[in-house]
């Protein structure tokens, strides 16, 4: 799925290549990954379409379908979840921002991050 992001997701299929059926291993991925496969493929994609994004020479709809999404709407929704702001908004404002930054810092610095993963700041009171 990290290489092959812009793929359909047939969990079924992937399933029967490691031996599993779909339920089993989607319980096994979830367990592993903390999330189910489908969700997991669309991190992957929000990911590149942020690179995609700050570069500036794409629009929104060439990134949606550049990386693997057949609806604007549902790119849009699952962007804005992800990064907190919708994709024209973050294309507006990140063009250029990582700009001589390696990749490798790049990515690790401009990756969404959910809820849940998010670190608090507000100590803790006892």
């Amino acid at each position: 799925m990290d290489r092959d992001y812009a793929q359909p997701l047939d969990v079924t299929v992937v399933a029967r290549e490691v031996h599993m059926s779909a339920g089993h291993f989607s319980r096994e991925f979830r367990a592993a990954y903390g999330e189910t496969p489908y969700s997991y493929l669309m991190t992957r994609r929000i990911e590149r379409a942020m690179v995609l994004l700050r570069r500036g020479d794409l629009s929104v709809t060439d990134v949606c379908f550049a990386v693997g999404c057949s609806s604007l709407g549902t790119f849009s929704t699952r962007f804005a979840e992800l990064v907190g702001v919708p994709p024209s908004v973050y294309r507006r404002e990140a063009v250029g921002s990582a700009h001589g930054i390696p990749a490798c810092m790049a990515k690790r610095v401009t990756r969404p991050v959910r809820n849940r993963e998010a670190i608090d700041l507000e100590p803790r009171r006892g």
